[in-house]
């Protein structure tokens, strides 16, 4: 048992006004799974990310993820945001539909002989459609042409409602669960408030 096994106190725990809490479960796969490649359907594609200006990549990443509380990219500073969309070791693809900006998919090499997928989001208006099978798909062909020994994923409480299932049915093996508590981006700016209805805004009064 990790020595952090018990980290987090059995029973409630309180959260401090304007902080949001969820609960995170990190999932593996140590080979690739079988079957044939998932091809996306004629009217998309999967581009690398060719606008490496922060701005830009935040505008994609909000709308990918506003509604299921993405903020980690948004209260960077510039300085280190640029640091990560140039780093070499990452590949940054944006899932297009109809010459329109339908999605989000970053891998992690940074590590050796493994990768994070650091995130796959599609726009609610392609959400629902089987285009994330296809994705995933694409992630997993990529991640295991090099030469890894681990492709990993973590999801929380505030993502899509199906997407620990997903990832599951696509291969990964959950092995940790983890608490992140983090200030409110809504309340910072950094979302806007009626960004992710399904976790309520708790303000210190």
């Amino acid at each position: 048992m990790k020595d952090n096994a018990h980290a987090v106190p059995a029973g409630y725990s309180n959260i401090a006004p304007g902080y949001i809490a969820s609960v995170v479960t990190c999932l593996e796969m140590r080979e690739k799974p079988a079957g044939a490649p998932v091809p996306l359907p004629e009217e998309f594609s999967l581009q690398p990310l060719a606008d490496r200006d922060p701005d830009a990549y935040r505008s994609l990443f909000r709308k990918v993820g506003a509604n299921w509380l993405w903020f980690s990219r948004l209260t960077m500073s510039d300085e280190k945001l640029i640091s990560v969309l140039q780093n070499s070791r990452r590949e940054i693809y944006v899932i297009r539909h109809d010459d329109e900006d339908a999605g989000l998919m970053e891998l992690d090499f940074s590590e050796p002989d493994e990768v994070e997928l650091v995130f796959l989001g599609l726009t609610s208006d392609v959400t629902g459609k089987g285009i994330g099978r296809a994705v995933m798909s694409a992630a997993t062909e990529l991640a295991w042409a090099k030469p890894v020994q681990r492709f990993w994923v973590h999801t929380c409480t505030f993502d899509h409602p199906s997407a620990l299932g997903f990832y599951i049915r696509s291969g990964f093996e959950p092995y940790e669960r983890r608490v992140e508590v983090q200030a409110d981006p809504r309340l910072s700016g950094h979302l806007p408030l009626d960004a992710a209805p399904h976790v309520p805004i708790i303000a210190a009064r």
